[in-house]
């Protein structure tokens, strides 16, 4: 697994004071003032940084950064992924998962048919959207309910799902 998870994307600038607009990947914007530190992948650089100001607007999460302390080095930042160490990440209910740990999964039928491997996680208004693409490039749609997805096993990469009417 992974050590570092994506918590959100810097899409902008916020005032002249080197603040950053992230836009949050997680369901709770608030825990963005429990973390003290972050990193930022510039190209192939890890850099990090120590959150001095976190405030938010409408869904968005505005956040102060020791070293960035205007808007033309904040503008440097525009497009790069915020990530947490894994072990400051939150803790997940019983049968959720951070996306990363599912993008690669092989998804197999209950009936032991490899469907292909989870390529990308979507969500909807009521539930996410797993995108499982085969060897061939074909895609199918799984719904993340309860009805389709049967057993995850993070360790193993492996998803066994039941194909209701409609999905195949």
């Amino acid at each position: 697994m992974k050590q570092l998870l994506e918590i959100g994307k810097i899409v902008n600038t916020y005032g002249i004071k080197g603040f950053l607009k992230v836009v949050p990947y997680t369901d709770n914007i608030k825990r963005f003032e429990d973390l003290k530190t972050i990193y930022i992948q510039v190209k192939n650089d890890l850099q990090e940084f120590t959150i001095e100001e976190v405030k938010y607007n409408k869904n968005l999460v505005m956040i102060k950064l020791k070293g960035i302390d205007d808007i033309n080095i904040a503008q440097n930042y525009k497009n790069y992924y915020i990530k947490i160490d894994r072990q400051y990440a939150v803790e997940l209910p019983e049968d959720s998962y951070f996306i990363i740990d599912l993008i690669g999964i092989e998804v197999f039928t209950d009936t032991n048919r490899n469907l292909g491997k989870i390529e990308d996680v979507f969500r909807t208004g009521s539930n996410d959207v797993y995108v499982v693409k085969d060897e061939k490039g074909k895609q199918i749609l799984l719904p993340a309910i309860g009805e389709v997805i049967k057993e995850v096993d993070i360790q193993n990469k492996k998803m066994v799902v039941h194909l209701i009417a409609g999905l195949e």
